[in-house]
């Protein structure tokens, strides 16, 4: 194909014409900082509205970043660290925080280290930053998904009236991997990319959960339970926190954390042990000690329960020990410590929170513009690395947003830096959508 080329290829246009293809924070960023450097930007969203997963996130509060020191955070992104460094270091998690002040939404920093707007929500910061995007005359055009490239090297797009092409003089793909597909994000892009020579890791479900067939009473009486501060083991990875008995097996934070080696370890052995500690801050020792004292006819359920156990951590005892549950207190203490759970796998693409996979580093320059497509940069989940919740995923989101909007505007021929305040485009009318449509408005949108 022939790629997009720099310079302007619509002839009625005072400034070279973007087009960013996702209206998730990635995409959303990179249109903020292609506007900001004077570029006429227009997003093109699958969906009836933008930022579907965004919103999503924020029923559950939002861990918008992380606080903790930037050595420390980056390391978190494993293999792909050293990739991701740069994007990271330009754009770090105070930038972040700094930004949703900047659009009226203040940030705080839990217990956890983790950081969340005031509201817990992402529906304010979602309508400030709309309204700042349209000050900076950005156009989203929604429903309309990428289809690719034509021969000539122009953008094809399938919209409601039908497919059409649009020649770009950049192109920033921030269409996120393939997770929760129901909010946009199906993955599709991937074979579109492949048949373009563009090398993809295959797309796999990450931050998910595990896969346990629990006991039909077991799931009947305790489907939907937390478990309060345990610690899980999977190998030599461990993680600690809060997680929730489900139907299909666990979920939270921990497991999360654990997904991947998990969904690793269950590929090529067909199942691995989980082992979780329900009492992470008491020493074997010490809970031995004090489960030596029960007396001799006590039943299991009730000595634990006076021990401070709950139910479901009874029944969770019971399923790791479905030939009973040990008398002897050193034995006993022992399984608290270490209950052993048997995981087949890892819940799929359709309920993870994030995809691992993606566009290969090696396909992409130090702006994330496409080696073999020059013209052509990629943000966001669309990139191979696989983050842990916490607050990382946003954060990388945002950061490879930022270096791919600001590597199109180089590659444009425009200050990347260029400082463009709200009420640049204030005075001009609404921009047409490319191929002669208005874009929806913004009230239109369900945030």
């Amino acid at each position: 194909m022939t790629p997009p080329k720099g310079g302007s290829s619509i002839s009625d246009a005072e400034a070279p014409f973007c087009a960013v293809i996702g209206a998730g924070p990635a995409g959303l960023f990179a249109a903020d900082a292609l506007a900001r450097a004077g570029a006429h930007v227009v997003i093109y969203e699958h969906k009836a509205s933008p930022a579907r997963k965004f919103l999503m996130a924020g029923r559950g509060g939002l861990n918008i970043t992380h606080s903790e020191g930037l050595e420390r955070f980056i390391s978190r992104y494993g293999a792909a660290a050293a990739r991701l460094a740069p994007f990271i270091r330009a754009w770090p998690p105070q930038a972040l925080r700094d930004f949703c002040a900047e659009l009226g939404e203040a940030t705080f920093v839990g217990s956890s280290g983790r950081v969340f707007p005031a509201s817990f929500k992402a529906s304010p910061l979602l309508r400030a930053w709309l309204a700042r995007l349209s000050r900076l005359g950005v156009a989203i055009a929604t429903r309309h998904a990428f289809a690719g490239f034509a021969e000539s090297g122009a953008l094809r797009l399938m919209g409601p009236d039908g497919e059409f092409t649009r020649k770009v003089d950049a192109l920033v793909l921030a269409l996120g991997g393939a997770s929760w597909p129901r909010l946009g994000s199906d993955g599709a892009w991937a074979a579109r990319l492949g048949a373009e020579g563009v090398r993809v890791t295959p797309l796999a479900a990450a931050n998910s959960g595990a896969l346990i067939q629990w006991s039909a009473i077991f799931r009947s009486d305790f489907e939907g339970q937390p478990i309060k501060t345990a610690l899980l083991r999977h190998g030599a990875s461990s993680a600690r926190g809060d997680v929730v008995i489900t139907r299909r097996g666990l979920e939270g934070g921990p497991v999360y954390a654990l997904s991947s080696k998990l969904r690793e370890a269950t590929e090529k052995r067909g199942e691995t042990t989980l082992s979780i500690d329900l009492r992470p801050d008491t020493t074997l020792e010490c809970l031995t000690r004090k489960l030596s004292r029960r007396a001799q006819k006590q039943s299991h359920a009730n000595f634990l329960r006076k021990a401070g156990f709950s139910k479901v951590e009874i029944g969770l005892l019971r399923e790791a020990r479905r030939d009973g549950l040990p008398r002897d207190a050193e034995t006993l203490a022992a399984l608290i410590k270490n209950a052993p759970l048997t995981v087949t796998g890892v819940a799929g693409l359709e309920r993870a929170i994030s995809t691992a996979g993606g566009v290969s580093f090696d396909e992409l320059d130090d702006n994330l513009m496409l080696k073999k497509l020059p013209g052509v940069f990629v943000a966001g989940e669309m990139l191979d690395y696989d983050a842990p919740t916490g607050g990382y995923l946003l954060q990388a989101a945002f950061a490879t947003g930022l270096a791919a909007g600001r590597g199109a505007a180089r590659y444009l021929g425009l200050s990347p830096d260029q400082p463009v305040g709200p009420e640049y485009h204030a005075d001009l009318s609404p921009r047409q959508e490319p191929n002669g449509r208005p874009p929806e408005a913004s009230n239109k949108y369900s945030v």
